[in-house]
């Protein structure tokens, strides 16, 4: 039976793609700046206009258009011939996708899409084909070789496609001076969102959940205190100001190295070089420093670097940023 090598395959398919990849960029001309810069002035929204492979890529730029600035929707040029075509006015401008440039369901709505007033666009394999030859200006993927060894389905043309996409949403992205405030509204929910507008002071522990002692303070006061919190970790404060923090940690170095250490002051074991962060910061700068420092609770300080609360690990894994 014959062995299969399916790396040596993926291998060669990913280079030719990427070789189709580095001709684009190279021949990219003028006229995507014409594009990018009528996209940006468009009074209405952005639709893009595919149907079968081409219809998949349209989609997923329409939404990458959306969640970075720029309004748009993905209309089914199957179904646009069924009424879905009435979701276009003159305001709106209009990306075609068709590798061929020959797609008859996209050709039979060009009379109506030059009726309506509105500005349309290609992105094509072919600056030849009848769609091409009718937008008001084409944008050539140019690829000449697809990574489908039999030359049938599409594999570089879409992926040349989706990247043309791509470029024509970061190009209008920049062009807004989009930025991460404005991408997190976009992106409430998972992970993403979450990461973008979770601020330290939604998740620490503050008020009479914060464990809080004086330097003062016996070990053995301050493991009550640590008990009676439950965050294995306190705050040692003097004047307002904080001045330490014991952890777990803290606590094992103590008793490996010291013999009888509970009636001591909590200031000769405390971590005295402690990390914190201001409440208003984004809880993944909380996580950003916890990683680097391997350490596992920050002490949280309000502008006056007064100590307000204390953010752990745990807390960021409970809310799903980890």
């Amino acid at each position: 039976m014959k062995k299969n090598n399916y790396l040596k395959s993926g291998r060669r398919t990913i280079r030719i793609e990427s070789k189709g990849l580095e001709k684009l960029a190279k021949t990219l001309s003028a006229d995507f700046n014409i594009v990018c810069d009528k996209l940006f002035k468009t009074k209405g929204k952005i639709i893009t206009l595919g149907i079968g492979k081409s219809g998949h890529i349209a989609k997923k730029v329409s939404a990458t258009l959306s969640s970075t600035g720029s309004a748009s929707s993905f209309i089914n040029a199957g179904e646009a011939l069924h009424g879905d075509i009435g979701g276009i006015n003159k305001n709106d401008a209009v990306i075609i996708f068709s590798h061929s440039g020959e797609t008859e369901e996209i050709i039979d709505l060009i009379p109506f899409l030059r009726s309506s007033g509105c500005e349309f666009f290609s992105i094509t394999g072919s600056r030849d084909s009848f769609i091409a030859k009718n937008s008001l200006i084409n944008l050539d993927t140019g690829i000449s070789e697809e990574a489908c060894p039999l030359d049938l389905a599409p594999t570089t043309s879409t992926t040349a496609s989706l990247a043309l996409g791509d470029a024509i949403a970061v190009a209008l992205l920049e062009a807004k001076n989009f930025k991460s405030d404005d991408f997190a509204k976009s992106h409430p929910g998972g992970k993403l969102g979450k990461r973008l507008i979770t601020t330290v002071e939604d998740l620490m522990a503050k008020n009479k959940d914060l464990p809080v002692v004086s330097r003062d303070m016996t070990l053995s006061d301050t493991l009550i205190e640590i008990s009676s919190k439950g965050l294995g970790v306190a705050l040692v404060v003097e004047k307002k100001r904080l001045v330490g923090i014991f952890t777990d940690g803290d606590l094992r170095r103590t008793l490996n190295q010291v013999k009888d250490p509970l009636n001591k002051k909590i200031e000769n074991y405390m971590t005295k070089r402690t990390k914190t962060i201001l409440k208003n910061k984004l809880a993944i700068e909380a996580l950003d420093i916890m990683q680097k420092n391997k350490i596992y609770s920050i002490a949280v300080v309000d502008s006056k670097k007064i100590p307000v609360g204390i953010i752990r690990m745990h807390d960021l894994v409970e809310a799903g940023l980890v």
